[in-house]
């Protein structure tokens, strides 16, 4: 069912038949490997939000505008040498392309001189170029949505360093990207690297704080009962904005880091500083935009229970658990954590998703109003910012008045 912030954003899709808003073309997904299971609930809730407001004259007017699958199909072959090539399986002249890639995808593997190789984020940013290339000028223009945006964490300068993210950026526009769309990027500001394309960076604030309230039933955002933990200092807009439109204190963590040595390209972290107001009985909520081995968190974590508070919940956009979820599960039976969320944005492990202490956060459906929106070149704004529908959220549930 769509919110009545979302009726609001779209209020002119519902009048198509007095005055229809003409699609820039018709829609083609194109999940690239690993995104398979991704696009198809995005191919899904895309045919329900169209059949919402279709009419005749859509149809009519508009071939291609309303198909029961969106999907084009794409071949991603490698050779035995491990070299590779992408071939276009369908007609895409005249498509408005979304290209949909999980650069995190582990799971992926290809034969490379008789040997398995997993795909790396390299290896899925090659395939992305060449689907690209592939289509060859025949689309009517090409969007990439990659929910965890390539080499973000390598975003900036700090010796002699490679600038990966700005490079990758500029080598899509080069390649003739419009728009690039991505969640929660690690910095916003990589955007510079591009200022004459579209580039939106989107927080999963209100996806979170749904899949919070349907998982905790006695969960209350009330100040005195709950607090915002950011846990270092480049995460204070991010938990900023949720303790904001929540109501709630805010607390940080700072990293003192160890700069005289490097471990794995870093300054191993000596002790997490905290700077905020006393937890004792509050449930905590740990804001992040991703969890890689973990180990910050539950040391966060590990703190907040010292301190006397009563849950620990984490929040995060990409759950990658690169270290496995060992160190999860025993602090879960520990009491340390209570519930981790993260979006399906990203390739889950099985095991995490069997987990009694992980919730998956569904982004499917905001995807596929995304594409519906930007395929009719329409204002993002109503999506972009959920202020309007967290605030709707909490009247609802009583934690705002």
């Amino acid at each position: 069912m769509t919110s009545a912030a979302d009726e609001k954003s779209y209020s002119r899709y519902n009048q198509y038949g007095e005055n229809p808003m003409a699609p820039v073309g018709p829609i083609g997904l194109v999940p690239l490997i690993g995104s398979g299971e991704f696009t198809e609930k995005v191919n899904f809730y895309l045919n329900k939000r169209r059949s919402e407001y279709l009419q005749e004259e859509i149809v009519s007017s508009y071939p291609g505008f309303y198909r029961e699958d969106y999907r084009i199909d794409v071949d991603n072959t490698r050779f035995s040498s491990g070299e590779g090539k992408a071939v276009i399986k369908n007609t895409v002249r005249g498509h408005d392309l979304y290209i949909i890639s999980d650069v995190m995808n582990c799971s992926c593997t290809y034969k490379m001189f008789g040997q398995d190789n997993r795909m790396s984020p390299d290896d899925h940013y090659q395939d992305l170029k060449r689907v690209i290339l592939a289509c060859s000028g025949k689309s009517r223009r090409i969007n990439v949505i990659m929910p965890f945006l390539y080499e973000s964490r390598q975003h900036k300068r700090n010796s002699r360093e490679s600038l990966d993210c700005a490079f990758a950026l500029e080598e899509l526009y080069n390649l003739g990207v419009a728009n690039i769309i991505t969640f929660d990027a690690h910095d916003e500001r990589v955007a510079n690297a591009i200022p004459l394309a579209g580039f939106e960076s989107i927080p999963p604030t209100y996806q979170i704080i749904k899949e919070m309230y349907r998982q905790i039933p006695d969960l209350s955002f009330s100040k005195g009962k709950f607090m915002i933990i950011s846990p270092d200092e480049g995460g204070i807009p991010r938990a900023m904005y949720f303790a904001s439109i929540l109501g709630v204190p805010l607390g940080t963590f700072y990293k003192r880091r160890d700069y005289t040595t490097i471990v794995n390209g870093r300054n191993p972290i000596i002790a997490h500083e905290f700077l905020g107001d006393s937890v004792e009985g509050q449930d905590i909520l740990i804001v992040d935009d991703m969890i890689s081995s973990g180990d910050s968190m539950l040391d966060i974590a590990r703190d907040m229970k010292q301190r006397g508070a009563k849950n620990v919940f984490c929040a995060v956009t990409f759950g990658l658990f690169t270290e496995g979820i060992e160190k999860f599960d025993k602090a879960y039976e520990e009491g340390i954590i209570s519930k981790v969320f993260a979006t399906n944005a990203v390739y889950r492990r099985p095991e995490l998703l069997q987990a009694p202490w992980y919730a998956d956060v569904n982004m499917c459906k905001f995807v596929a109003l995304l594409i519906d929106a930007i395929n009719h070149d329409a204002s993002l704004s109503g999506l972009v910012n959920p202020t309007e529908k967290i605030q709707k959220l909490l009247r609802e549930r009583g934690d705002l008045t």
